[in-house]
């Protein structure tokens, strides 16, 4: 039974009962209006009371890994280490954002958000048996801006102090403004051990195994091939309510594999456990084999509620041929979505007009009334467009003869001081050909990337589509040295802080930070700190649509495609609850809800057996 600092006759604070000065206390806190879980909830709807703990998962992962420490920019962290680590709060995964308890018991703020309080449980351990304290909390948040990734310095940019009041309560104090997110942006935060960080190096990338406090340890780790992950069977947070019905395997391996289609044979050939499939060519043709026909492999879509957000070729804005808007709205009349959805990807796919796709806060026709509110003091700093056109994306008749669009995409060049010299498109004035290298480190982009290449060509633009090893891609990245790249830029159903890392000047010239594009636009800016100070939903959703309104209708992006659906494909071994999880971009939240069951795993052991004979 969890430790209580109330005695019963002050319970009701603990469930949400507000003091003087309009300060609350809760068990949980949301992002707008009010949180979906009681005080005394037993579990989260998308778990099970009847899941059983033990067996083992097996994942497949392609890439490599070359470090155990997922908080710094140096080398290619392995995957899932969060496994290790618990967070202040956790998130829920049928909720937009909303966020309990785990290691903070009670959350406690100010009306205005100005700070936040969190009561943290005396039972919190890391897996050495030492209590988690305050003063692991402020270590953690100070290690973090120091010497962690830059990106963390620009998610807590706001946050003015943090400090310890005693051993069971931090503080976070907020610089002064309106960003009702901040006390739950603090809530992710990771808690690293002090006393086994404070004479280690924490900017320098290792393997040696890291001290947790989460529901698994990492008990081996072979760079580049495999991690093996061990349940703690006396993990100290494993009877919460957040915890209830997740994280039930007793093991999880992962086994890297370079080559993708390697990595897809080694799961018929029964090598893993659970794939989620987002390559549509191999949904449709990849799977055929004797154990699927006979549902011992299963393929089942699940359909789901997240922001798919925008999956693009992203031009590199620091590359001053993409500095003319005409210049990135050519290439976008050069790709030829039809043709390729058809031929490609078996009609799989829904063409992405929104980098807020599959969800309310996705811009569509033209502005309301509320956003033009918004937009409209900028009127004469954005394009004109935003006004008078809806934005959409160049449509072909998929024939593969995209004449139409590239005789636009043609003119727009000239218009932006392109001319076609001997076939060859050059400057007008310095005589540059104009050409384009696009990193990928899927061998699978290339045959979706040919097609575009040879439509290029036609406009006397030279593509080369150059493959690269993922440590490399990351790091090209992570420096800006690229000129285009696929790369899918991923949304929340409650936009906020992260809106700055995206898209604000500020991000644009610090290396690390996910403004990949070097975007450097004050309307942009100004439309960020209006999506992070929104004071509720409603005005979340007019200060994102006119956020992604100017986003597109700037054509910063190629936009490509997504699914609504989850593709997965597992051995048919897994327990699973009645309901899946509303919002779960990668499944991970549904995987670790699921579980061994025994019956089953015996049954498809004796089946397997029968089909090789």
């Amino acid at each position: 039974m969890r430790t209580r600092l109330f005695t019963l006759i002050f319970s009701v604070l603990i469930a949400g009962a507000s003091y003087g000065n309009d300060t609350t206390i809760s068990h949980a806190i949301a992002m707008h209006g009010n949180v979906k879980y009681p005080v005394d909830f037993h579990g989260f709807d998308y778990t099970s009371a009847n899941a059983i703990k033990g067996g083992k998962l097996r994942l497949g992962v392609q890439g490599t890994f070359d470090s155990l420490n997922p908080f710094i920019s140096k080398g290619s962290p392995g995957d899932n280490i969060g496994l290790i680590y618990d967070t202040l709060m956790v998130h829920s995964a049928d909720e937009a954002f909303s966020q309990y308890g785990l290691i903070a018991e009670r959350i406690e703020t100010p009306a205005d958000r100005s700070w936040v309080i969190f009561h943290l449980r005396k039972e919190a351990r890391f897996h050495d048996g030492v209590a988690i304290t305050a003063d692991d909390v402020v270590f953690t948040f100070n290690l973090l801006i120091e010497k962690g990734s830059p990106l963390f310095r620009s998610y807590y940019a706001d946050v003015q102090t943090v400090e310890a009041l005693d051993p069971q309560r931090v503080k976070f104090t907020f610089k002064p403004g309106v960003n009702r997110e901040l006390a739950l942006i603090v809530g992710d935060l990771a808690i690293l051990p002090k006393h086994y960080w404070q004479d280690r190096d924490f900017s320098k990338s290792s393997l040696e195994i890291p001290l947790g406090s989460g529901p698994y340890k990492i008990i081996n780790a072979d760079a580049g091939r495999s991690i093996s992950f061990e349940r703690v069977k006396d993990y100290w947070a494993s009877d919460l309510p957040v915890n209830r019905g997740l994280y039930n395997y007793d093991q999880v391996q992962l086994d890297y594999y370079k080559d993708a289609v390697v990595l897809l044979e080694a799961l018929k050939a029964d090598r893993y456990d659970f794939r989620l499939e987002n390559v549509s060519k191999q949904w449709a043709t990849g799977y055929n084999s004797p154990a699927t026909a006979k549902g011992l492999l299963k393929k089942v879509k699940i359909e789901h509620n997240n922001t798919t957000g925008m999956q693009c070729l992203l031009m590199n804005l620091r590359d001053s041929k993409f500095q003319d808007l005409r210049v990135r709205k050519a290439l976008n009349y050069a790709f030829d979505y039809e043709w390729t959805n058809k031929n490609l990807f078996y009609g799989a796919y829904k063409r992405t007009d929104s980098f807020f796709s599959n969800s309310e806060l996705a811009s569509s026709g033209l502005p309301s009334p509320e956003e033009l509110d918004i937009l409209t003091p900028f009127k004469e700093q954005i394009p004109e467009s935003v006004f008078t056109t809806p934005y959409t994306n160049p449509v072909s008749d998929g024939s593969g003869h995209n004449r139409g669009n590239l005789r636009i995409a043609a003119k727009l060049l000239k218009e932006a001081g392109w001319v076609v010299r001997d076939n060859v498109l050059v400057n007008a004035t310095s005589g540059e050909p104009f050409t384009i290298e696009i990193l990928i480190y899927m061998p699978t982009t290339e045959r979706i990337l040919n097609p575009y290449a040879k439509a290029l060509q036609k406009l006397g633009i030279q593509m080369t589509v150059k493959s690269i090893e993922v440590s490399q891609f990351v790091n090209r990245l992570r420096s800006y040295d690229f000129e285009m790249l696929t790369v899918v830029i991923g949304q929340s159903l409650s936009p906020g802080n992260e809106q700055r890392e995206y898209w604000h000047s500020t991000a644009a010239d610090i290396e690390g930070s996910r403004n990949y594009s070097g975007i450097k636009d004050p309307v942009v800016d100004q439309l960020v700190d209006l999506v992070i100070s929104a004071p509720d939903r409603e005005q979340l959703i007019y200060r994102t649509r006119a956020l992604d309104r100017v986003l597109l209708h700037n054509y910063f992006v190629v936009p490509q495609y997504h699914s609504g659906a989850h593709r997965l494909a597992y051995w048919d071994k897994f327990g699973q609850p009645n309901i899946a999880p509303k919002y779960d971009p990668s499944f991970s939240i549904g995987l670790f809800s699921w579980w061994v069951d025994p019956d089953k795993a015996q049954a498809l052991n004796k089946a397997k057996a029968a089909l090789n004979e």
